[in-house]
């Protein structure tokens, strides 16, 4: 198996390492109050945890099920935002590109450039995101195998950008199904991949809403402490003020009570794993 180094997500905040970062946030910026409460409510729950947290949002959602789901303010509105949530919060920020010309933009106010998983093999995509400068995180794609994402890296890493880092969120099984292989994460090490798991997308059942994604959030303990016992070095988390109103994936975004909770639950485990305790 592959060494893994420790790439820095953003200033203060590494990922391969002994601690177990955390990507965290909402969905999508649905507007400026709630981005800018997320905020405060992710920055409050990593001070209360001693864990090291990225804030996500998206400010545009250019996947989403139906033509007539919401997708976001848009990227000129949504980076105003969220360079706010920045400046109130001093979190280090991630969000979604889905364009080649999106992520100079984009990389002007977030520490971190994500790939979605529809996108994990758009060479100009990922390799114009890494040239900025920024860690990127690609999300492996449902229709990938864990060692098709070594082509992926290393399309990012020819830009010489070696601040890498894939999300495993689930393989497309069936109709309207996930199902997360805990073979993934140590797939992924012996490339010398350091691993994510997404919580959260994780749980989804994909067109089973018919106009929108449906989910399992019953779940997300269950998985999220398996894959952090299986060897992921760190977590994505969907968390939102009001999840069963939030304007996308309300299924399975999670409330911060309960986010907070399964979170004390993911250190523990991490902490158990490092001592040999699950070996």
């Amino acid at each position: 198996m592959a060494e893994i180094r420790p790439i820095e997500l953003a200033p203060g905040i590494a990922i391969g390492g002994a601690a177990l970062p955390v990507i965290a946030g909402p969905c999508v910026v649905e507007s400026e109050a709630m981005a800018l409460a997320a905020g405060h409510m992710v920055r409050d729950l990593a001070r209360r945890l001693g864990l090291p947290v990225v804030f996500k949002a998206s400010y545009d959602k250019a996947n989403r099920s139906s033509i007539q789901s919401f997708r976001g303010p848009g990227l000129a509105a949504g980076l105003r935002i969220l360079a706010l949530v920045k400046a109130e919060t001093g979190l280090p920020i991630l969000t979604d590109v889905h364009e080649p010309a999106h992520c100079a933009p984009a990389a002007e106010v977030c520490d971190v450039l994500q790939i979605p998983a529809f996108l994990c093999r758009q060479t100009d995509l990922v390799v114009e995101a890494a040239r900025t400068g920024r860690a990127l995180n690609v999300k492996k794609g449902q229709f990938m195998a864990p060692d098709d994402m070594r082509r992926v890296v290393d399309k990012a890493r020819s830009a010489g950008n070696p601040r890498v880092t894939v999300t495993e969120r689930g393989f497309s099984f069936g109709y309207h199904n996930l199902v997360v292989d805990m073979r993934s994460f140590a797939l992924l090490h012996r490339d010398g991949i350091p691993v994510i798991y997404d919580v959260t997308h994780s749980l989804q059942l994909p067109g089973a809403a018919g106009e929108e994604t449906g989910g399992e959030r019953a779940f997300a303990e269950p998985l999220a402490r398996a894959a952090i016992a299986a060897g992921a070095d760190g977590v994505f988390l969907e968390v939102h003020p009001d999840p069963e109103h939030a304007l996308s994936d309300r299924s399975t975004q999670l409330d911060p009570a309960r986010a907070e909770r399964l979170l004390r639950s993911l250190v523990a485990v991490r902490r158990a794993v490092a001592a040999g305790d699950l070996a």
